[in-house]
């Protein structure tokens, strides 16, 4: 669809006076809601000066209400929803080629949305979408800086991480491509969420500032009964130990080497087991899911609860702070990840994937034990040693402890706030 397709947007004149921030989000799932929440909170509950433009498609607000309902507690922050015809003519993400043609197309809405808006700075929320746009310079009407999710081209120094010819190719690719980005004139920050990429990142001498971004947690205070009540309300059996997989249930969590990992297992290990599923089931994936599950339940004396429902930011600690392992078996999986950092604030191990940045976390701070999660053996050979010993002989609660205060929500926050606007 061409641009010309899609209703023009008026210009508004910018306040030489006053900053005007957006930021811009297309994604409605995973970290994007929370994200946002805490940058608005931060604003509010700190009074900075200025206004904030949250630009998002129309379905963040239908699944996101609290979100919202945060920002009217505040004048000088609102939600701007891109139009039906806009939403059309960015496309879907199915193919290749459609994503770098929706990547592409985002920037000019980007851009059109600043220059309406009067902005005075872009904060891309994934700035991972938007690396082609600046590698070509492609120009908008104020600088902007970008939240960096997923570099992977400094993997081949972690050891737990060999790589394939591909993987090589593909990591000088990455690392010439953001080279190329941070070149571009009017690219203020770079937000690393990988803190161990910041090094390699500064020495490509660019003007953008390159900063380490934590990746934030919003803690909540524990109520012991209302672990209780929930436990109890899952039907959890008191005799077993609860392992933990949170989060939207596909294949990139790492589900189908799981359940294998769960079918080698010995009965006299599955009596004491309980597999905790809590998120929504990948849609897709539901039926096959199911019938895996079913299959297990029958044949072994496993305990396996899958609740498949979407759960507010408010009520996720609760489910691991009732857990006694937490279970990150993702697949070769690229950048941070929030679970790691839950379980260290329940205090809680996790048995997780030994690849890239989750892998050095879980080596760095002493999380528990990690393997190579597409080989369902090894995860079976975690799950018993989790069952047969103490879950505590695997964790170091100092260390989790300033892995946690490392990633606070306010650190992330005041992090962006004192390198944008």
């Amino acid at each position: 669809m061409a641009t010309s397709s899609i209703p023009q947007l008026q210009p508004n004149p910018k306040s030489a006076s006053q900053r005007r921030i957006m930021l811009f989000d297309m994604s409605v799932g995973g970290h994007h809601p929370a994200y946002i929440q805490h940058l608005i909170r931060y604003w509010g509950e700190n009074d900075l000066p200025g206004h904030m433009d949250v630009v998002v498609v129309p379905k963040f607000l239908e699944q996101h209400q609290d979100v919202v309902e945060l920002s009217q507690n505040y004048q000088n922050i609102k939600f701007v929803p891109i139009s039906t015809q806009e939403v059309d003519y960015l496309g879907p993400w199915t193919t290749y080629i459609k994503r770098k043609s929706r990547a592409l197309r985002e920037w000019t809405l980007l851009s059109r949305y600043a220059t309406s808006l009067g902005s005075t700075e872009c904060l891309l929320m994934y700035y991972d979408t938007f690396q082609m746009s600046t590698v070509l310079r492609r120009k908008l009407p104020c600088p902007f800086s970008g939240i960096y999710f997923r570099p992977r081209f400094h993997y081949g120094d972690f050891p737990q991480c060999p790589l394939t010819w591909k993987d090589q190719v593909r990591n000088w690719q990455e690392r010439l491509h953001i080279s190329l980005a941070l070149r571009h004139p009017q690219f203020k920050t770079l937000l690393s969420l990988d803190q161990f990429a910041v090094k390699y990142l500064q020495e490509f001498h660019s003007r953008a500032k390159i900063v380490h971004l934590p990746d934030p947690v919003q803690t909540y205070p524990k109520i012991e009964s209302k672990v209780d009540e929930l436990k109890a309300s899952l039907g959890i059996e008191p005799h077993r130990r609860v392992f933990l997989l949170f989060g939207v249930l596909d294949s990139r969590k790492g589900i189908y080497p799981l359940l294998e990992a769960i079918s080698q297992l010995p009965p006299d290990i599955c009596q004491k087991l309980c597999l905790l599923l809590v998120g929504p089931i990948d849609s897709q994936e539901k039926s096959r899911i199911q019938v895996k599950i079913a299959r297990l339940s029958a044949l072994l004396p496993i305990q396996i609860v899958a609740y498949d429902k979407f759960i507010l930011d408010t009520e996720i600690q609760s489910f691991f702070d009732l857990s006694d392992v937490v279970l990150a078996p993702y697949q070769r999986h690229v950048g941070t990840s929030s679970i790691l950092i839950r379980a260290a604030v329940a205090q809680k191990p996790a048995l997780s994937t030994n690849y890239g940045l989750m892998g050095k976390w879980m080596e760095n701070y002493k999380l528990g034990i990690s393997v190579d999660s597409t080989v369902p053996t090894e995860i079976a050979k975690g799950l018993t040693k989790f069952v047969l010993e103490s879950p505590e002989k695997f964790f170091e609660p100092s260390l989790a402890k300033s892995f946690v205060e490392q990633n606070s929500a306010e650190k992330y926050a005041s992090t962006i706030f004192n390198n944008i606007g």
